[in-house]
């Protein structure tokens, strides 16, 4: 019989994000039945799946306390997910990447505040230029840049909700150089993109602006990257490893595995190496 696969979307993106159309063909020449479900959809039987593929469900992080309750009855009903929800889990809130640091990955200098102790952290910058966002984010959601100590500052962190925060130093190079995104499928890389921001901004991101060119990887970029991905400790399906070159070094960003945007319109090729990953795996 042929396997149903649900990809989990979100309301916004009901018929999928046009990103995954690759994917959804390549699933079906792989001998799927690939079908898109809406995640917070009461309605849907997801146990009359044989795995669920996280896509756009990009609404997660506004709705977290819900996810993690969606990914708890996955867990219940016993339908697989990908990536499986120990990992997707750890990685819902950055704060993963300070553990990545325990173990030995090159990040972005990073701090973890909340409350009264994120106006501790910004005054031990003063002066410097930063970025604060939150732990459980996606999109720059609630993600300011400034310089810390300046009363232009001061007066955009009173304006934010009371989350949990990475406090990081702004890196100029993503604006001079862009961001890195590597693809890696079932731990192999497949390739990889340059973001970069649109002019007077410094995010990345096409909500903003942002554009993406393909790009080869040095050889330091790519151990950069692999490294980080190994140090998750489990392999995943899908990976995007997001990070800045500074002097000559890659610094990881984010890991994300999440419902990141895969580029597979950019290599195609990717797409049906997933999807023999998904069939590995079911």
């Amino acid at each position: 019989m042929t396997k149903r696969i649900a990809l989990a979307t979100s309301a916004e993106h009901a018929e999928l994000h046009p990103n995954d159309l690759p994917l959804v063909e390549a699933l079906r020449t792989a001998g799927l039945d690939p079908v898109a479900e809406v995640w917070t959809d009461p309605s849907v039987d997801w146990s009359a799946y044989d795995a669920v593929l996280l896509r756009s469900v990009w609404d997660y992080h506004r709705r977290y306390d819900e996810f993690t309750e969606w990914l708890a009855q996955l867990d219940k009903a016993g339908v697989p997910l990908l990536n499986d929800s120990g990992l997707v889990r750890w990685n819902g809130d950055k704060r993963y990447l300070l553990e990545l640091r325990e173990r030995g990955v090159a990040i972005v200098p990073s701090q973890v505040a909340a409350g009264a102790c994120l106006r501790e952290v910004v005054g031990g910058l003063d002066g410097q230029e930063i970025v604060v966002k939150p732990t459980v984010s996606a999109t720059a959601l609630h993600t300011v840049r400034g310089v810390a100590g300046s009363a232009e500052f001061d007066q955009v962190l009173t304006e934010l909700p009371e989350l949990v925060y990475l406090v990081q130093p702004f890196q100029p190079e993503i604006v001079a150089d862009g961001e890195w995104s590597l693809i890696f499928v079932d731990g192999e890389f497949t390739h990889a993109v340059v973001k970069r921001p649109a002019a007077g901004d410094y995010r990345v991101q096409d909500d903003f602006g942002g554009t993406v060119t393909p790009a080869e990887p040095t050889a330091e970029v790519l151990e950069g990257a692999r490294a980080a991905l190994q140090a998750a400790g489990r392999t995943p399906a899908y990976a995007r490893v997001d990070g800045v070159v500074v002097n000559g070094r890659f610094l990881l960003m984010e890991l994300e595995l999440i419902e990141p945007e895969l580029f597979l319109t950019q290599h195609p090729e990717a797409a049906h190496k997933l999807a023999a990953t998904v069939v590995g795996r079911i």
